[in-house]
């Protein structure tokens, strides 16, 4: 067992989804879909201290969230039963306090991004010993989003999520819009208006679209974005004004709108504008998620 009894600050970034194409569906009703998710610097924090017992506790309160239906919970349980399943220990329970800044119902993959920083913490935490694939494969059951943050790179997705290859994408900033509405994924897959059958890219389209590019327009689409403004008009309204300094998109499958821009004096430009009734901000693009990259400075004891 590990002699740490704490981990703190620890990031659970969002990401963009530069493009989205919902390629088919599969029989069991999941859409197959390709997309390249771009971490970003603007994230939650997590921190984890263990306790004498071996309870498992969320000591924020989440609005909306139940701590039994909490992605963070319920990926730490499942992290505490596969130890007990390979070392017939039980590891000790945890508290866990969340600082969420990322919206819910926003398309940023935060719910998804708090379990995966949960099952590195708590690997690290317990002494588990699960590889990135074991995590991965221990993740994905409980959501989609998951395995990429654990992947923790810009990838090149496919499948139901679960396909992941590094590439590259611009360096840049992003400028980001909440327009004030939480779009449920389920409205979005299950609409009438959703088109299934984008024609596949490979992953070298995407990379050579940016490769002698001096602007950002974007790679293809999002296939949800059509269904999200039919259903939710602010979320069209966002689109239309933030289109107006570049190639505007939502990401995942809502509600949040961005686009890219070369610099942060950019983006500052862009955010002094944005109307009083929406919350604007601004990212980095990430190479490689905090957590793997630095764990000495990103997450200290």
């Amino acid at each position: 067992m590990s002699a740490m009894n704490a981990l703190r600050d620890c990031p659970a970034p969002g990401k963009l989804n530069l493009f989205l194409h919902v390629t088919g569906r599969r029989p069991d009703g999941y859409h197959l879909l390709q997309s390249v998710f771009q971490l970003i610097d603007r994230a939650d924090t997590l921190h984890f201290t263990l306790r004498a017992d071996e309870r498992i506790e969320r000591i924020t309160d989440v609005p909306g969230v139940p701590a039994g239906q909490d992605l963070v919970i319920r990926a730490a349980r499942l992290l505490q039963a596969e130890v007990i399943r390979r070392t017939g220990r039980t590891p000790p329970g945890v508290d866990i306090e969340l600082e969420k800044i990322l919206p819910m119902g926003g398309g940023l993959g935060g719910g998804s991004s708090d379990a995966a920083t949960t099952l590195l913490a708590l690997n690290r935490l317990w002494d588990a010993g699960l590889s990135q694939q074991e995590l991965m494969d221990l993740g994905l059951p409980l959501g989609a989003d998951i395995p990429f943050f654990l992947f923790g790179e810009t990838a090149f997705v496919e499948g139901v999520g679960e396909a992941m290859q590094p590439v590259d994408a611009p360096d840049c900033w992003y400028v980001v819009i909440e327009p004030g509405v939480q779009v449920p994924t389920a409205s979005i897959f299950t609409s009438e208006y959703l088109t299934r059958d984008t024609a596949p890219v490979i992953m070298a389209d995407f990379s050579g679209h940016y490769a002698n590019r001096n602007d950002l327009q974007g790679f293809g689409k999002n296939d949800l974005q059509r269904v999200a403004t039919r259903l939710f008009p602010p979320v069209a309204e966002a689109v239309e004004w933030l289109g107006a300094y570049g190639d505007a998109r939502m990401t995942g499958s809502g509600a949040c709108v961005f686009c890219a821009v070369a610099s942060e004096e950019q983006a500052d430009a862009v955010l002094s504008g944005v109307p009083s009734t929406w919350k604007g901000w601004k990212a980095k693009a990430l190479d490689r998620h905090p957590l793997l990259a630095k764990w000495s400075t990103s997450c200290e004891a």
